[in-house]
């Protein structure tokens, strides 16, 4: 399968390539941030079955991907069944790969589960990124391709794609674009609530101000002078959140204080049903976690705020955005907070005032 050209000598032909597997055990805004690989493959050599394994939870992100063949996933409640079950069931699933006979896999994170799989199935090629956390020749021998990145300069949609770029292939720049598909279930329920609630499409600004991780999210009282604000400017409020009970408290606390009527949906809409929500929005205004990554995806305007994670590898893309942070000299840390401590006072130094001059030119 080997094949050259002018940049890479030791690539690959997928002009001889039958089916490809994509691997992404993460959560649901690191396997969004694949979906440009299958985009990539399936435009520039449309003979190919391009597939995907992801946990059951981020089946979402990827579903009706039109460059998708087929969706495996992994349950991570398998665990929960007993032994023998979840023996059954990884098996099963080892069994309906090993019959696609994949000619490529590429596993996108440093996960053991990947490299037991390429080491189960066998294709003539497997690629992954060099990981620091992954240092010995056990793994890298696993892989016929271990490819270097940038770590800390360089956005994770680029990371991935330098996995074609190692075999020869190039992706164009329309290419690299984050893409979801909600589906008509979702757009009609969530038509339904917009008109229930006088709302129109591109009429609102949508407020999700938490995260998986709350270290990452703004103060909540900055957050409800922010609504206050924009809606004495005229603009009507939608707020999301998932269902997590500490998403939720959150949301509680922040409610508290907002003194403006606004729509409430959180813990309310399944994520193909926030999908259309941040279609339809004029604006987003959001942290580091998955609605920006939609918001990405759907072309979607976006304020969003940055702590201790870093706006260069996990920003928004190729959407017009904002992105307020501090000039503290150990952001970004990765950590949960200052010293762990929960509480990321770089976050805390953003100002109601910055928040309002960047959503009105981001509305401009």
């Amino acid at each position: 399968m080997s094949a050259s050209n002018e940049f890479v000598t030791d690539g690959v032909d997928f002009s001889q390539v039958k089916r490809v597997l994509i691997i992404k055990l993460r959560h649901h805004g690191d396997v969004l941030i694949t979906s440009p690989m299958f985009t990539v493959l399936k435009e520039q050599f449309p003979h190919l079955e391009v597939d995907a394994l992801v946990y059951k939870d981020t089946l979402p992100m990827l579903q009706d991907h039109p460059h998708i063949n087929q969706l495996h996933f992994i349950d991570r409640n398998w665990k929960r069944l007993g032994l023998r079950q979840q023996i059954r069931e990884e098996w099963a699933l080892i069994k309906r790969l090993k019959q696609q006979n994949y000619d490529v896999m590429f596993h996108m994170t440093d996960h053991w589960r990947g490299l037991t799989l390429v080491r189960l199935l066998r294709p003539p090629v497997s690629v992954t990124q060099v990981h620091p956390m992954r240092p010995g020749q056990f793994w890298k021998r696993t892989f016929t391709y271990n490819y270097p990145v940038n770590f800390k300069k360089r956005h994770m949609v680029e990371k991935h794609l330098d996995a074609f770029r190692r075999l020869g292939v190039y992706p164009t720049q329309e290419q690299k674009r984050m893409l979801v598909v909600p589906g008509k279930a979702a757009e009609d329920r969530v038509e339904s609530i917009l008109q229930e609630a006088d709302l129109q499409s591109q009429g609102y600004i949508h407020f999700h101000p938490t995260s998986r991780w709350l270290f990452k999210s703004w103060d909540e009282n900055s957050v409800a002078e922010l609504i206050n604000e924009l809606h004495r400017r005229g603009h009507k409020i939608v707020l999301t959140a998932a269902p997590d009970e500490a998403e939720m408290n959150m949301v509680s606390r922040i409610l508290e204080k907002v003194k403006v009527p606004l729509l409430n949906l959180a813990g309310k809409l399944s994520l193909k049903e926030l999908m259309v929500v941040i279609q339809q929005t004029k604006l987003l205004v959001g942290v580091d976690s998955v609605p920006m990554h939609i918001a990405s995806a759907t072309n979607t305007p976006c304020l969003t705020f940055f702590g201790p994670s870093n706006e260069l590898e996990w920003g928004p893309w190729m959407n017009r955005h904002i992105i307020l942070s501090s000039s503290h000299s150990c952001r970004p840390c990765d950590l949960a907070g200052c010293g762990d401590g929960r509480k990321s006072e770089c976050l805390s130094s953003i100002t109601v005032e910055q928040a309002v001059s960047a959503a009105e030119a981001l509305l401009s």
